[in-house]
């Protein structure tokens, strides 16, 4: 009895210690490897356009966004790309104010206004309207850089992408902090760390997700997926089981306001992986059909296993309780006040607004997300629609 629970509990932390960080120093590794620089060099950048760029349609699907529609159009219609290549689709999913009046006075160049279906029906009307090669998409409270289409669509100088996300960089208002005060939410941290994977996996292969403020596909390999499941993640690995490659232009760059309270960004967590668990479950993600090796391992590595890690956290706990009741030793006691002290100092944050521990607090909070988004899921389904996230426009 006691081994097998020293099985279990040193099996559960041996892989969330893998999806947190084994994982990432396996990238750095093979991305070291020789010969690896060229592919890094593809994965990362744009190549620059042609003398005729391709044309390109911008598509901004929206929910009464009234109040950053007219910027996000300006910000669309003054990127650097050629105008005549460029177009500009505002699609109007149920919109109950005057979104589609205010993209219109504001120079959008189709603007639909479609019954409400959420974003990703709105986005396939978009697409079936489009005129352009390439399809690009992007949220209404995200600003592009100017270059921001010219280097992502420089990606599709190579036959073999598919797909192509570029860098998203996450602004916060410290109106609200005192001086030396640390933000309630941590997301920053993160998001660098994210992004460095995202790189690695880029050059090393294809991206196991993208992100929807920046990304574009070609349009004859666009994919129409079932209403619940967003892009971000349901694109990157179909396009790798069609044959295709799908990379991250980290000089393609868009800004978006952070959420500032980390109990909103927990909501926001909660309600993605609402819309994550049906591409793990029935999406086709587990299928490792049409997968090369390497991506397989990305996937298992950097997705399922760290959708998985609430469970894991749980099966640890469990399992160390367990082997102390049954006279486990000294280390067992160590491995205890860990996991104790990781959930005192998440609930200490609430009271001390300092670094390590709102760092704590974050990882606690979002790594129960995927158990609440799969709760949400088995518990009511989920709508292929949402609100806006707080204090993001």
């Amino acid at each position: 009895m006691r081994s097998a629970l020293e099985i279990t509990f040193w099996t559960a932390v041996a892989l969330i210690v893998w999806t947190q960080l084994g994982y990432a120093l396996l990238l750095a590794l093979l991305a070291r490897l020789p010969g690896r620089a060229r592919g890094r060099s593809r994965g990362q950048a744009g190549t620059g356009l042609p003398a005729e760029p391709p044309a390109l349609s911008l598509i901004i699907a929206a929910h009464d966004e009234r109040d950053v529609i007219a910027d996000k159009v300006e910000n669309a219609l003054a990127l650097d790309y050629p105008r005549e290549r460029l177009e500009v689709i505002v699609a109007c999913d149920g919109c109950d104010d005057d979104t589609a009046a205010r993209a219109r006075q504001a120079g959008a160049d189709i603007v639909l206004e479609l019954a409400r279906g959420g974003k990703i029906r709105a986005q396939d009307a978009a697409v079936q309207q489009a005129r352009g090669e390439i399809v690009a998409f992007s949220d209404a409270n995200a600003a592009w850089e100017p270059q921001a289409a010219r280097e992502l669509v420089g990606a599709f100088a190579d036959p073999r992408v598919g797909y192509a996300c570029g860098q998203v960089r996450f602004s916060r208002t410290a109106a609200s902090l005192q001086p030396g005060q640390s933000p309630a939410n941590q997301e920053g941290l993160y998001w660098r760390y994210e992004l460095a994977l995202r790189a690695l996996e880029s050059g090393l292969c294809s991206i196991t997700a993208g992100n929807g403020a920046i990304y574009a596909t070609r349009r004859d390999a666009y994919i129409v997926v079932d209403p619940v499941m967003g892009h971000d993640l349901s694109l990157p690995f179909n396009m790798v089981k069609r044959g295709l490659r799908a990379v991250y232009v980290p000089s393609a760059r868009a800004h978006e306001k952070m959420v500032p309270s980390l109990s909103g960004e927990f909501a926001r967590k909660r309600r993605m992986m609402s819309h994550t668990w049906p591409i793990v479950l029935r999406g086709g993600m587990l299928s490792p059909r049409g997968y090369p090796p390497l991506y397989a391992v990305m996937m298992i590595s950097h997705r399922v296993l760290r959708y998985c890690t609430p469970g894991l956290h749980a099966v640890a706990l469990a399992a160390n309780v367990a082997l102390l009741a049954d006279g486990g030793g000294a280390l067992y006691w160590v491995t205890l006040a860990l996991q104790l002290a990781l959930l005192a100092a998440a609930l200490a944050a609430g009271a001390l607004r300092w670094r390590p521990l709102l760092i704590a607090r974050y990882y606690v909070l979002t790594t129960a997300s995927p158990a609440a988004g799969l709760w949400d899921w088995l518990r009511h389904g989920t709508a292929p629609w949402w609100d806006a996230a707080e204090g993001t426009r």
